[in-house]
């Protein structure tokens, strides 16, 4: 099933953008229904050590660029974005499988990051004024120097959101890119990429790699100044130990296995429609989506009944309307891994309140949504990410237990909590070890605020997306102190005993006066 957007004249474009010089080539899949859907040329190692060195060729250049043109280009980027909607859509659905009301959402976040840094960025990277050692006699200022050639290796979950949406602030700070999206869904952040040019990017300064993850993946990783990376807790562990080997920084968005709280107070059926939204929207593989949920017993039996006919009412299917809550899961890995989790939890005593079944009879990938309970520690859905439809309820007693269960996780990417009392559910939320924590909502609360920083703790990665450091993270801060007159060595004349009586008098007569 290939949309009609996808056209020769438009696909033989996207290739185009690939840096790519041997001649081969690959094909991805047409997820809805398992045949073939683009071919596409395939980098090699010495493709990315180009790709590296044309981006650098143009970078100074365009880091020497005043700001207000930079950011002109982001302007007319973010009317292309919305004008070619359609189009970005089709290339969403035909890649991963997900609903179109899942792939609106996903053109959603690139637009609010470019609108949102066009109008930072002038504050967030102009130089500051710092004070000086000595007010009046030494200044200092701050100043964001680009990092160079920024490496984005982006997933397959989102593929537009998570390439398009961490370039933009990259390429605003002035740096080149050199972008290695996954190879099934690499057309939609092709499109982003020829609408970048054709919004007036400079030639060269935005790169596009195609191919092997540890080949291609690896050499951006050894080429790179910098490094923005999402995707699993295992490959991020490789690839800041590589990184790091080189002194090269990196931001790192990786698992989760997050939990929402139900307190007591909520109201069941409104709680219990949002949850299924927060559980399965692109059927739940999102990096931030709930794979358990936490309700206070008093209302547990209440809640699992409205929430399981919640989930009942999901509408499984393939097409490039409005039709469908949910689409298809992405790639025959992702099926087996949902349905290795569900059938071991299945055997070894678990409850399925719904769902549990693969659905060949939608298309090749499709799984149903699935809740389960009397899920167990020695069960692969209890700890373990699956990256699926599939959520487990269990019943708590009070908000310290509730608190304590959340947190019983080596992740920290996000979470939730529901209640009416607004100030209670705050405090929980404050309690949650996790990166953004939703109050009475899943996900798009936290993430969706793009002048609030979103990341991970402890296994769910290093560094943040959005807000200033979601910029400033691809710059360097460079110190530049003045001083006007010699003061840091005393004059000859005067003993250096002497001198550092007066110094230390004169560093407890600021502090008292707030100067330093």
């Amino acid at each position: 099933m290939r949309p009609a957007a996808l056209t020769d004249d438009l696909l033989d474009g996207l290739r185009a953008r690939v840096t790519a010089e041997t001649g081969a080539t690959y094909t991805s899949t047409a997820v809805f229904s398992g045949g073939e859907l683009a071919t596409l040329p395939e980098s090699t190692i010495a493709d990315t050590h180009t790709a590296h060195e044309r981006a650098a060729r143009v970078q100074q250049q365009w880091a020497a660029t005043p700001l207000a043109e930079r950011l002109a280009i982001f302007t007319r980027f973010h009317d292309l974005l919305l004008r070619n909607r359609d189009t970005i859509l089709d290339l969403i659905q035909a890649e991963t499988g997900k609903s179109r009301r899942d792939a609106f959402e996903e053109l959603c976040e690139p637009a609010l990051v470019v609108s949102h840094y066009v109008r930072t960025a002038p504050k967030l990277l102009g130089p500051r004024r710092r004070k000086g050692l000595l007010p009046g006699v030494i200044t200092a200022a701050e100043l964001r120097r680009p990092k160079g050639v920024v490496g984005i290796i982006s997933p397959w979950n989102y593929p537009f959101t998570l390439a398009i949406g961490d370039l933009v602030p990259a390429l605003i700070a002035g740096n080149a890119v050199v972008l290695k999206p996954d190879s099934q869904t690499a057309l939609s952040p092709l499109h982003g990429v020829d609408l970048l040019y054709r919004a007036g990017l400079p030639a060269g300064l935005l790169q596009v790699v195609l191919g092997d993850g540890p080949a291609v993946g690896g050499a951006v990783v050894d080429t790179c100044d910098y490094l923005g990376f999402t995707g699993s807790t295992r490959t991020g562990r490789l690839i800041a130990e590589r990184a790091g080997r080189r002194l090269v920084g990196c931001s790192l968005e990786l698992g989760g296995k997050n939990p929402m709280v139900v307190l007591d107070d909520v109201r069941v059926a409104d709680t219990a429609k949002q949850a299924v939204r927060a559980c399965f929207a692109n059927a739940g593989q999102l990096c931030i989506s709930i794979e358990r949920i936490y309700v206070h017993d008093s209302i547990f039996d209440a809640f699992t009944e409205a929430f399981v006919a919640e989930t009942g009412g999901i509408t499984l299917k393939a097409g490039y309307d409005y039709g469908a809550d949910m689409g298809s899961l992405t790639s025959q890995r992702a099926l087996k891994t949902v349905s290795e989790h569900v059938d071991d939890a299945r055997a070894k005593g678990a409850t399925v309140l719904t769902g549990g079944r693969p659905r060949p009879d939608l298309g090749p990938y499709f799984y149903e949504p699935t809740v389960l309970t009397d899920v167990t520690p020695e069960m692969l859905p209890y700890a373990a990410e699956t990256f699926g439809p599939v959520v487990s309820l269990y019943p708590f007693a009070t908000d310290d237990e509730a608190v304590a269960l959340a947190n019983q996780t080596d992740y920290g990417l996000n979470a939730s909590v529901f209640g009416r009392d607004r100030a209670r559910a705050r405090r929980v939320a404050a309690r949650l070890r996790a990166g953004t924590v939703n109050v009475n909502d899943g996900y798009a609360s936290a993430y969706g605020s793009i002048d609030a920083p979103m990341g991970g703790m402890g296994s769910s990665g290093l560094g943040r997306r959005h807000g200033a450091e979601g910029l400033l993270k691809y710059t360097e801060p460079q110190t530049i102190g003045t001083q006007r007159i010699a003061v840091i060595d005393p004059p000859r004349w005067l003993p250096y005993g002497l001198y550092t009586k007066v110094m230390a008098a004169s560093l407890r007569l600021m502090r008292r006066l707030g100067i330093r």
